[in-house]
């Protein structure tokens, strides 16, 4: 398989306006590779934070920001972007870039689908054991959140695997879009929405004061 080099990816430097001087970083954009494989690379010394406001971080309240200037960032590199073709993950992996991502200041980590295996699992459970009670020197940690469907089995474990972390949540979702509800679930609207509610009153029933909701294919 193909590794990250100087020959296969291309680079911009990008600067963020600031009331502090200009802080170049650097993004990657492509590869050339049809199937790369992922690592981490060391670019620069400086670490470019995922925050910034006049207030400074507000402290996490779940569905709440006190600044409506403050952006939250919600990162799924270790769930949906595992998805990407040639981008399977170890858990080491998994565990060295959930600690990269907190350096950057990320609000919320989607650590993984711990019901999707026990690999899946063990990796979230380690991420909101280490990364997930790591305090900075500012007092951020960060939420970490276990994704789920909607059903009791898929919330229990998910509960199970983030409930070690300072700031656990649970994200469950369940498909809302006509052609899934009649062709994949086989329910009609008021039934699905049923599900979704009582499956988010369970979740928060196990004690996760922290509990996210996705319609998913709700956008067709």
């Amino acid at each position: 398989m193909a590794t990250l080099n100087a020959n296969n990816f291309c680079t911009t430097h990008t600067k963020l306006p600031n009331k502090s001087p200009l802080i170049p970083f650097t993004t990657i954009l492509s590869l050339s590779s049809p199937k790369p494989t992922f690592s981490l690379l060391s670019l620069t010394t400086t670490t470019t934070k995922c925050s910034g406001s006049a207030h400074g971080r507000p402290e996490y309240t779940p569905q709440k920001i006190p600044y409506p200037n403050y952006i939250r960032i919600f990162d799924t590199t270790l769930r949906d972007g595992e998805q990407s073709p040639g981008a399977a993950l170890t858990a080491a992996q998994k565990l060295e870039i959930a600690r990269h991502l907190a350096r950057l200041g990320v609000d919320i980590i989607e650590a993984g689908f711990p019901a999707a295996s026990k690999t899946d699992f063990e990796a979230v459970k380690a991420i909101a054991l280490e990364v997930g009670n790591e305090v900075d020197e500012e007092g951020h940690v960060p939420v970490i959140c276990g994704l789920s469907r909607c059903n009791k089995g898929d919330i229990d474990v998910a509960w199970e695997a983030v409930k070690h972390a300072k700031r656990p949540r649970i994200h469950t979702f369940i498909a809302t879009s006509k052609i899934h509800m009649e062709y994949k679930l086989n329910k009609t609207k008021e039934e699905v929405i049923q599900i979704a509610k009582s499956m988010v009153t369970y979740a928060r029933s196990l004690g996760c004061h922290d509990v996210e909701f996705s319609p998913e294919d709700a956008a067709r």
